[in-house]
């Protein structure tokens, strides 16, 4: 493995995605740490890193992506390690469950039809904000308490469907933050992201609405599942996400320039944390 394809396949990315692994775990509450620790090591060492790869070597970024500032070139080596990545996750998987990997699969098609050409969901604005935001919340939520469950669930199950659609709502809210300051090579690429539709500013007002809307679904979701106080936790961490996106808003009012790589990875880090946060909080006291 190159360092290059070390680069791109942006391991210390995967902490982003890390809140709706927590989540999943804390409301499924499973006893077989051996299991969690494999589901974990699945999604972020193994699921996760092949599609930023993969997405990498076709996208072939010159700018600023997420989790490298300065991406180096995305050469064939990336490609391949991607397909091992995936391969060794799929067989990883069938320790856990046959149907387990299965889910697996399907999330690893739908991230490479998010940049393949030949389908390239990334020019599709709406139609790639959904698969992101469905895929990465509600399905690898489901995936998640699947995976680290040891008895028979049906995850059609209202008590596992509600976390999931928040998970998803968070996500949707959240997404084309990631893309707002990548709208100049989108564009010259062909590459619509809703991000680039909505302008930076509209970017903004939509993630505001976005985080405000399931932020009250999580208020009611863990007050009326669990305790006010648990509810009453979940807006107090989020206080400093939301400190630090109306500071970073008022800033790119006077200055669009300021809608960069560095700000939305800030914005990022402080969400996961806080939420990562919450979620262990909230596990560790059920």
């Amino acid at each position: 493995m190159t360092k290059s394809t070390f680069l791109h396949l942006r391991f210390p990315f995967s902490f982003f995605l890390l809140p709706v692994f927590v989540f999943g775990v804390a409301i499924a509450q499973p006893e077989d740490w051996t299991r969690i620790a494999l589901v974990f090591f699945i999604l972020h060492f193994l699921l996760y890193p092949a599609s930023n790869g993969y997405n990498s070597y076709f996208d072939q970024d010159e700018g600023s992506i997420g989790g490298l500032e300065h991406p180096p070139e995305a050469t064939k080596n990336l490609y391949g390690w991607s397909l091992i990545l995936d391969l060794l996750a799929l067989g990883l998987g069938l320790l856990i469950d046959w149907r387990f990997s299965g889910l697996l699969l399907i999330y690893g098609l739908v991230s490479k039809a998010y940049s393949h050409p030949l389908i390239r969901l990334k020019k599709r604005p709406i139609l790639g904000w959904l698969a992101v935001g469905v895929f990465q919340g509600y399905f690898t939520f489901l995936m998640t308490v699947f995976g680290v469950s040891t008895y028979h669930i049906d995850l059609f199950d209202w008590q596992w469907q509600l976390p999931a659609l928040l998970s998803s709502m968070l996500l949707l809210g959240s997404y084309p933050m990631t893309q707002i300051y990548q709208h100049k090579e989108d564009e010259e690429r062909g590459d619509i992201t809703i991000s680039l539709k909505l302008g930076i500013l509209g970017t903004f007002y939509f993630t505001g609405a976005f985080f405000f809307i399931s932020t009250l679904g999580f208020i009611y979701y863990f007050t009326e599942t669990h305790s006010p106080q648990t509810g009453l936790l979940f807006i107090i961490l989020m206080l400093p996400v939301v400190g630090y996106f109306f500071y970073w808003f008022l800033i790119v009012r006077k200055d669009a320039n300021k809608a960069d790589f560095r700000h939305t990875m800030r914005l990022n880090l402080v969400s996961a944390l806080m939420l990562n946060l919450f979620f262990l909080i909230f596990a560790l006291n059920l």
